[in-house]
């Protein structure tokens, strides 16, 4: 087993120096719904875009309107594998702003991916999915959006930050490193001789690198070879994976997907959804997408048939942890540091989003920011007794869309009595620093100080100063002789000098006991603690 600090200088250190905002206020602010008009020259614009989609990738020209500003000369196709229907009223949409004019953006953005939620009778999952997904990794923005097609309201569509070049660039200040789509297309290499079958993006190592063609659709100039080394390292030596994966990041999305029955994924039966970008400093970083199928809309795990609502509510908070054919499941969870971790994840986003029920009343206001144009939306796919019904109870006959409360509230107290979850974790709380208050003499160095209650056995300090992306680390004691009260008092303590006449300092804190480890903030990917000498000084 490796120590924590090891694991945390690998993964964690390299977080970037910039900070990601959780929630748009502009073109994706879920607080509000927005408003795409489409303008066509042509009144068989649904048939174009049909036979567009079916033959090829080509877009179809017109004007768009974005929420009040006009643009020339976008592009215009239908978008989505399974979602797409030739002939249907209501089918996705994929804009591009920049089809003529390669500076043409709103915002900043030059692509607007629409989904229709198809399977999502709620209108919901999508959204708030991604709302919880951004408060722990890198994943788009999104909210609700009224479309308009030649002045006829077309219907109300889930907006999706694409991920392109500038979300890459908003995440890890890079974009032209090795980036793939992990999705299966059915084409014919997968019945390539030689090739293992079913794989799907499941990241299983082949010789032949034109295995990988029909599961990966490489985004950047290069790549092959660098996920070929991927998934080498995942099935030859799992021991070393943290030298190439963002470890933190896969368990973060891996904990997400199973807290929140995200089966159309890497961890349901397609390996599915998901991006990989190899960012700055050589590691592989996981992006999730597609979300609309999440809370449990899509139901398998591979090897048999759909799990019911007592399948989906019980699912098992490891599984996978065993099976050789989803390698980034368990060859991270072989180790038990990781795995360690990865349950501290998963209990971070049941404790912080499910517990007390915050997801559903979350979920109550999207909704009433969206009845009213899904109301008025005559192309969609479920009744309005369904959409007030989908938060509840199970909606349809066949497809059999499980309720958010009826899932979630059994889900959320399946996994609190879990065994792997019911060890009792450790507790950080009242962070402090020093200020020249608290003694009246000039502050020159940082004493940090927290309480860490349950056990604790070790407690360290990542930190770093301003302008820095590697993270340090410091151990916290609780023996009186650090700044940290008596000893025993569960109060820990550590002085960290600044180097360098640096006067600002990040950090966050991992405390660990027996079976559990413990992050604080929870969220320190994006939100650190923050310490100025300037403000302590004041």
């Amino acid at each position: 087993m490796r120590t924590l600090y090891f694991l945390l200088f690998i993964t964690l250190s390299i977080l970037p120096q910039f900070s990601v905002a959780q929630t748009a206020k502009g073109f994706y602010n879920p607080d509000r719904v927005a408003e795409i008009r489409l303008n066509f020259k042509v009144d068989n614009w649904a048939e174009e875009l049909d036979s567009l989609r079916v033959y090829g990738d080509d877009l179809l020209l017109g004007q768009a309107k974005v929420d009040g500003k006009s643009y020339k000369n976008v592009g215009v196709r239908y978008r989505g594998y399974k979602s797409f229907q030739s002939g249907s009223k209501r089918n996705a949409l994929h804009i591009k702003l920049n089809f003529i004019d390669r500076s043409q953006n709103h915002q900043g953005y030059k692509t607007i991916k629409l989904s229709n939620a198809l399977r999502d009778p709620s209108m919901v999952r999508e959204v708030l999915g991604f709302e919880i997904a951004r408060k722990y990794m890198h994943a788009p923005e999104a909210n609700l959006v009224k479309v308009y097609v030649n002045d006829q309201y077309y219907g109300l569509f889930v907006n999706i930050e694409s991920i392109s070049d500038q979300f890459l660039e908003k995440h890890f200040g890079s974009s032209d490193n090795t980036f793939f789509a992990c999705n299966h297309k059915n084409d014919e290499s997968d019945n390539k001789k030689g090739c293992l079958k079913n794989t799907f993006a499941n990241l299983e190592y082949q010789d032949d690198v034109s295995c990988y063609f029909s599961d990966f659709e490489l985004k950047s100039d290069y790549g092959w070879d660098d996920l070929t080394q991927l998934t080498e390292v995942l099935s030859k030596t799992p021991e070393k994976v943290e030298e190439i994966v963002n470890v933190d990041q896969v368990l973060w999305m891996l904990a997400f997907n199973n807290v929140l029955v995200n089966l159309s994924s890497y961890s349901g039966d397609k390996s599915q959804n998901y991006y990989l970008y190899k960012d700055d400093q050589g590691h592989f970083n996981t992006i999730i997408w597609d979300l609309n199928l999440n809370f449990g809309s899509y139901k398998n795990i591979g090897g048999g048939s759909d799990l019911d609502l007592a399948g989906l509510q019980t699912l098992d908070p490891l599984l996978h942890e065993n099976n050789s054919a989803k390698p980034l499941i368990s060859a991270l969870l072989s180790d038990p540091t990781n795995k360690m971790i990865y349950l501290s994840h998963v209990r971070t986003i049941l404790n912080e989003n499910f517990r007390k029920g915050q997801y559903l009343e979350r979920a109550k206001e999207l909704q009433k920011l969206a009845k009213s144009a899904f109301v008025q939306d005559k192309n969609k796919y479920y009744e309005e007794a369904d959409f007030e019904n989908s938060l509840v109870s199970t909606v349809g006959k066949k497809s059999k869309i499980p309720g958010l409360q009826e899932l979630m509230e059994k889900r959320a107290s399946f996994l609190k009595k879990h065994p792997a979850l019911a060890i009792l974790p450790v507790e950080v709380s009242q962070v402090t620093v020093e200020s020249r208050n608290d003694n009246g003499n000039k502050i020159e160095d940082f004493k940090i100080t927290a309480r860490v209650e349950k056990f604790a056995k070790k407690v360290t300090l990542m930190y770093k100063y301003s302008g820095e992306t590697v993270f340090r680390s410091a151990q916290m004691m609780d023996d009186g002789k650090h700044n940290d009260g008596k000893s025993g008092d569960n109060v820990f303590g550590v002085t960290v000098k600044p180097l360098n006449d640096a006067k600002d300092v990040e950090y966050y804190i991992v405390a660990e006991n027996k079976g559990a480890i413990t992050f604080s903030p929870s969220d320190y990917l994006f939100n650190l603690y923050k310490a100025s000498l300037t403000d302590l000084n004041h």
